[in-house]
């Protein structure tokens, strides 16, 4: 099993860490476009091999994509991240034309490789990198709702002074301030979180999870890493080892949920072809319409896309 990171910053160096220490990959290429960047990265991880007992060799390039050449799974997260007072929209242009020249050059050396995608704006990114790619959306997709469901949870986990491991929970829709979380689907133990939890404080955790992201940008002047870097070696130990794991995963939609060509976070069956399945769950009129809003939010910022005309 051969993974590509593009981009050695740091969610891609922490997705590639993280695979490292799992033992996902037998071998896991760092590329980023900044000279000897990655080439260091991936020396100073693999130097730790000894110590965390790893046999996954790691290694970089400096914008080589030579080196990536059959690759199982590639994660992108290459894009110029958020900054304080920026929306995810200002990022379209920049990131747009990014996605599409990497997207390129991965298919070109890795023609049946699974594509993930965690660069910004999340939604839009991924239907740049289908577009581009040319391949189904089972082999193209985004990390989002792992990484909001985490938060969900963490926040959960936090009020109730309960363990995170025992919080099982769903969100749907796009990646930003529009998704949406489902109480109804959230279980602690197997408990209903309804019952656990007073109704003003739990949609208070909702608006929180809702703003997460903007919220680690105020803190530290950029966007978070460690947990959309694991979240995103999360989805490729579950290609990787055909793990059957369901996920909420951003997909272009083919008539579920009432949508069509909008990339959307739903829950999926991610395993070795990628995604395997597309899980349609029953929702309320008023959760109906909490998604119809979300998608209508994305179709947005994708007709922004489609007006550059770059693909």
């Amino acid at each position: 099993m051969k993974v590509t990171v593009v981009g050695a910053g740091n969610v891609g160096a922490t997705v590639a860490d993280a695979i490292a220490v799992k033992e996902v990959a037998n071998e896991v290429v760092l590329v980023d476009i900044r000279e000897n960047f990655a080439e260091g990265k991936a020396l100073d991880m693999w130097e730790t091999a000894p110590i965390r007992l790893s046999d996954t060799r790691l290694t970089g390039s400096t914008n080589d994509y030579s080196k990536t050449a059959g690759s199982d799974i590639v994660v992108i997260t290459s894009g110029m991240p958020r900054k304080p007072g920026m929306s995810r929209d200002d990022l379209i242009s920049t990131n747009a034309k990014i996605v599409k020249s990497v997207t390129e050059s991965v298919v070109k050396y890795s023609p049946d490789a699974i594509i993930i995608i965690v660069a910004n704006p999340l939604d839009v990114m991924t239907y740049a990198a289908f577009l581009t790619s040319k391949k189904s959306r089972n082999k193209v997709f985004g990390m989002a709702g792992i990484l909001d469901t985490a938060r969900y949870r963490a926040f959960l986990a936090e009020e109730l002074n309960v363990s995170p491991k025992d919080i099982q929970a769903l969100l749907m829709g796009g990646h930003g301030d529009t998704m949406v979380p489902l109480p109804r689907y959230t279980t602690v133990a197997g408990i209903p979180v309804t019952q656990l939890i007073d109704t003003d404080k739990l949609d208070a955790i909702v608006e929180r999870t809702k703003k997460g992201g903007g919220e680690i940008v105020k803190l530290l002047g950029t966007s978070a890493w460690y947990a959309p870097g694991y979240a995103a070696a999360q989805m490729v130990e579950a290609i990787a080892r055909d793990q059957k794991r369901i996920f909420p995963v951003c997909t272009l939609l083919e008539g579920e949920y009432g949508h069509e060509n909008v990339a959307l976070g739903v829950p999926v069956v991610l395993g070795k072809n990628g995604i395997e399945k597309v899980i349609e769950i029953e929702l309320t009129d008023d959760e109906k319409k909490l998604l119809d809003t979300s998608a209508e939010a994305v179709k947005s910022v994708m007709k922004v896309l489609d007006d550059m005309k770059l693909f």
